[in-house]
Order: C-alpha cells, then sequence, then structure tokens
C-alpha cells in the first residue's frame, strides 16, 4: 500500500482512508477502502456544518471522529459512502495537501460555498 497522505487525525493509501479516533468511547480506527468512497466535499466550516462537533454526530448521519482541534481547522470534509445512509465527516491537519490527494483520485466534490 503506498501512503498518499497521513497525519495525527486521516491515513489515505491508494487502497483505503483509515479515520483515527473514530469509534466512542474507545476512539478505535475506522478503515474505509476507496471503493465504498462514493464522494468526499470540501466545505467552509460552520456551527450547523460541524465545526464545533467535537466527537459523534448532531444530525443521527454524519460522524465525526475525535478532533478536539476541529473549531479551529480551515477544511470540514464530508465522505459519502456508497450505498450507505451515513456519512462521516472529518478535518485533517493540512486540508490543501488532502484536497490534493481527494482529487487525483477523483473522489473531491468541492461544496457550492467552498
Amino acid at each position: 500500500m503506498s501512503n498518499l497522505y497521513n497525519d495525527s487525525l486521516v491515513e489515505v493509501t491508494d487502497q483505503e482512508i483509515v479515520f483515527h479516533r473514530y469509534s466512542f468511547p474507545f476512539a478505535s480506527d475506522k478503515r474505509v477502502p476507496l471503493t465504498e468512497i462514493e464522494s468526499v466535499e470540501a466545505r467552509w466550516p460552520s456551527a450547523l456544518g460541524g465545526s464545533w462537533r467535537i466527537w459523534g454526530s448532531s444530525d443521527f448521519r454524519t460522524w465525526f471522529p475525535l478532533d478536539a482541534k476541529r473549531p479551529g481547522r480551515d477544511r470540514i470534509f464530508i465522505a459519502t459512502l456508497r450505498n450507505k445512509f451515513r456519512r462521516i465527516g472529518f478535518t485533517v491537519e493540512d486540508s490543501r495537501k488532502l484536497e490534493e490527494v481527494l482529487k487525483e483520485r477523483g473522489l473531491l466534490r468541492k461544496s457550492a460555498s467552498s
């Protein structure tokens, strides 16, 4: 597996995305194959868009892994999974680098407000 992006929150390889500190209450990782990801939307942070969602879900659809620094991040990413109601909301330490990687893989979808 080739590592395309890696920080303390997320790891992206040529085969999967690993969301660190995903599950509650044990903060274990979640591995999602790239083939299961329909798209990833990059959004500007907002209170209603998840910037203050440190861990968990507020809409019962989008789950956010633990990130205590999420309110200060410059982007919120929402991964839509194929044939699933649930989505994964997440942040990273270098949003520009991740956007490049996702764009190269054909997964990046910018929101209308981006």
